[in-house]
């Protein structure tokens, strides 16, 4: 595998940060009346957390895609750079392994915020 420049993975790594900004812009205003007046389940962490946490995710998003959108072209390369979180592992471990492991914190991160949203389901229904 061709290692990416540190132009490739700035490239990428500021694409997703900012699809990343955008999204928590675009929501901000329901995020923070959602987090006022929802009961929330035991574990919850404070509301500072998740843009720090997504961050970071999605600096290990851009990296993984760097190193995927640099090694060589393959049907598994860009069927890789298609995305979806276990789908994505799965096809980013057939083309680089490090970039498959960078994801698992995502994995970690997401079932967190499933029990999060169940919870917050079951306390407010």
């Amino acid at each position: 595998m061709k290692k990416p420049s540190w132009k490739t993975y700035a490239l990428w790594i500021v694409g997703v940060e900012a699809v990343g900004a955008l999204s928590g812009f675009l929501t901000r205003d329901g995020a923070e009346s959602y987090s006022e007046t929802i009961r929330q389940p035991p574990l919850s962490p404070p509301a500072i957390v998740f843009p720090i946490v997504w961050g970071i995710l999605f600096l290990l998003m851009g990296v993984s895609a760097a190193r995927i959108y640099g090694a060589p072209a393959s049907p598994d390369r860009t069927r890789a750079l298609r995305m979806l979180i276990l789908w994505m592992i799965f096809t980013f471990r057939k083309v680089d392994r490090l970039a498959a492991w960078l994801q698992i914190p995502y994995v970690l991160w997401v079932t967190f915020a499933a029990y999060l949203n169940f919870g917050v389901w079951m306390l407010n229904r």
